[in-house]
Parts: C-alpha cells; structure tokens; sequence
C-alpha cells in the first residue's frame, strides 16, 4: 500500500470536485458509510475513460458517491447500481435528484445475488465495477461477468483490504475470516483461466480483469 505521505501528495495534486462531491464525502465520513478513497476513485475514472465505457455495471452504491464520479467523468455513459441496505437508497436517491448527473444512472434495489434478472435487461457492460460485500466478491464476479461484453473489464475494489491481506496476527475472528475471504478472492481471481488480472496497491487496493481473447 502506499504510505500515508505519500498518497497525502497525490491527494494534494487532484482536481477539486464538486461541492455536492464534498458533501458525500463528508456524509460518508459522518455516518461511517465505505466510500472509495481519493486516489482509488480517480484511478478508477481514468481507467474507465480508458476504456471509454458506455455502459457500466456497479455493484454495491451505497449513498450513489461512485456512480455520480463515474457519470460526472463519462457523460455519454449510464450507470446500473444496485444496492439493498434501504437507508444507503434513500440518501443515494436524494443524492441523485440534486445532482445534474442523476439521470444517467438507474439504481436497482435489492441483494446483488438476486437481482441478476433485472441486471441482465440492461446487459451487455463494457465495465463492472464490484464494490459491494467483501465476503461474496466471487459470488458478484461469477454472475455478472456473463454480462460483460467481449472487450469489457471488471474492477474490483477493496482487495488489499488496508493491508490485513499480509497479516496473519489477526485478532478479530470476524475480520480474520472476511481477509480470508479477500484473499481466496484474490487467489481465485489471478488463477482465473478466462481473464487476465493486475492487482493495483491503490486506494485500498483494485484488481483489474480484462478477458482473454
């Protein structure tokens, strides 16, 4: 992971954002709601410019932060999101209805292991970010990735989980067996024979998968 100085730098050197884009992020620090970290986001945007998405999948809103960022960043895109946590809906909801971006997202409410009928109706992506329960990654991965169109990427966040990926003195049970988790995630996903993957120590760690032609 990159040290504290020096993602503060990178931090430093960033674009601002919108005020509405500060706000969420100080909600989300507020009422302790998992946002994507800074640099992690930005890498994320410039990686779907990259690829110049057009259709994206997101799996995990909570309060629309990342779907805003990616439609601010891609305005001929539009976002599907799906969230299940009603709390984190209803302030995503009203996120959207104030931000000039909301239309190009459509959020789906439900668990992500049971909407898949749903998400197939606006398939096929070219992205699929995966930001969503850490526990269920593989699961998320392996019913969406049909979805993905044959040039597409799917990104997943948070797998370097603040480096307890490398520690084995855990002492929570809860947190020893979700970084277990990650990890078999992790394993699975770079012996995963239909894509190519890079892990990235960014933010909090993203995998990038890309298929194999």
């Amino acid at each position: 992971m990159l040290n504290e100085k020096l993602n503060s730098y990178i931090e430093k050197l960033l674009p601002g954002r919108e005020s509405l884009f500060v706000e969420m992020e100080k909600y989300a620090l507020e009422n302790k709601v998992p946002i994507m970290e800074l640099v992690g986001i930005e890498a994320l945007l410039q990686l779907l410019r990259i690829q110049n998405a057009k259709k994206i999948l997101e799996v995990g809103t909570a309060i629309g932060y990342s779907a805003l960022r990616m439609a601010e960043a891609l305005p001929n895109a539009s976002i599907v999101t799906i969230e299940r946590d009603l709390d984190r809906i209803h302030a995503a909801e009203e996120f959207f209805v104030r931000s000039k971006h909301g239309g190009q997202i459509h959020l789906i409410k439900g668990d992500a292991l049971e909407v898949e009928e749903l998400v197939s109706e606006h398939a096929p992506y070219d992205a699929i970010f995966v930001d969503a329960a850490k526990g269920q990654y593989q699961k998320f991965f392996e019913i969406y990735a049909k979805y993905l169109c044959d040039d597409g990427i799917i990104i997943t966040d948070n797998v370097l989980f603040k480096g307890l990926v490398t520690q084995s003195d855990i002492e929570s049970k809860r947190i020893r067996n979700l970084v277990k988790k990650i990890d078999g995630f992790n394993q699975w996903l770079m012996d995963n024979l239909d894509y190519h993957t890079v892990i990235l120590p960014v933010g909090d760690g993203i995998a990038i998968s890309k298929k194999k032609r």
